[in-house]
């Protein structure tokens, strides 16, 4: 599986964080903007590696710019004095990478982290890349753009569906199949509005963005029913996609289909989270 997981995971670390981050307005990030790729490419690098001891010390690196990052977000608060819905979409992004990392530590140290198994801890680390920074950070910038209830709902719902998948992983497969639902919701609700709206102020003769902003779309919709089918099967039972499956279709499909067309339409806009 790790030739499906890595590639998604460096993807993420190198191109989805960065991107995003500039998307996202604010004298914070503007140190973790320039330093990011002294954190990111250890990251990228180690999964490559055996898992020991210069894999963990990579890791590490990667680690410490995540905390850095996550460290934006108390400072940003500060700043904005604000819990509007968009704006709890980025603090939950900046703070995603390290939860990500976290288990990535874990995994390359071959450390059974709070009991759970390897395998789990290395598709965290993607979950926390896309479910967590890409899909809070376009569930932010579309309430930006489309202010109203569906937006404020997407906002909201993504981040707390990503909280309660985490919390989910502590308690059991009916609290993860909650946070599925309610993530699903949620980003049912950004490919709505993506459709709907922001493709339509993309403006007519810029195809390619609307084209992006097309394909992020539609790709959401089959990729979280695939979450939802898999999430539905380990509560009950039912049959559903193993972990690899759901490796190269879920979790790829979020990675291009979703993320990178995501983050590359709102480059082409020029559209920042502000405050």
């Amino acid at each position: 599986m790790d030739g499906l997981v890595n590639p998604v995971v460096m993807l993420g670390m190198l191109v989805i964080v960065p991107a995003g981050l500039r998307l996202i307005d604010g004298p914070e990030l503007t140190a973790v903007r320039r330093l990011w790729p002294l954190f990111a490419v250890p990251g990228a690098f180690c999964l490559w590696l055996p898992r020991g001891g210069a894999a963990t010390v990579l890791a590490a690196c990667y680690a410490l710019g995540t905390v850095v990052l996550a460290l934006t977000a108390p400072r940003r608060l500060l700043r904005t004095r604000s819990a509007a819905p968009a704006e709890i979409a980025v603090l939950t992004a900046l703070v995603s990478p390290s939860v990500a990392a976290l288990a990535l530590v874990a995994e390359r140290a071959g450390h059974r982290l709070f009991g759970f198994g390897l395998e789990i801890l290395a598709l965290t680390v993607p979950h926390f890349h896309f479910a967590g920074f890409a899909a809070a950070l376009v569930a932010g910038l579309v309430c930006r753009t489309a202010d109203r209830p569906a937006a404020r709902f997407a906002a909201l719902s993504v981040p707390l569906g990503t909280l309660l998948v985490l919390l989910g992983y502590f308690l059991d497969d009916w609290a993860e199949l909650a946070g599925a639902l309610v993530l699903t919701a949620g980003m049912w609700a950004v490919a709505l509005l993506t459709w709907r709206d922001v493709r339509a102020g993309a403006g007519g003769r810029d195809r390619i963005t609307r084209t992006l902003l097309a394909v992020s779309a539609a790709v959401l919709v089959v990729t979280m029913l695939l979450a939802l089918s898999w999430a539905l099967g380990e509560a009950t039972g039912l049959p559903h996609p193993n972990l690899t499956w759901m490796a190269a279709t879920h979790g790829l499909g979020n990675a291009l289909g979703f993320a990178l067309c995501s983050v590359l339409a709102w480059r082409r806009l020029k559209g920042p989270v502000t405050t």
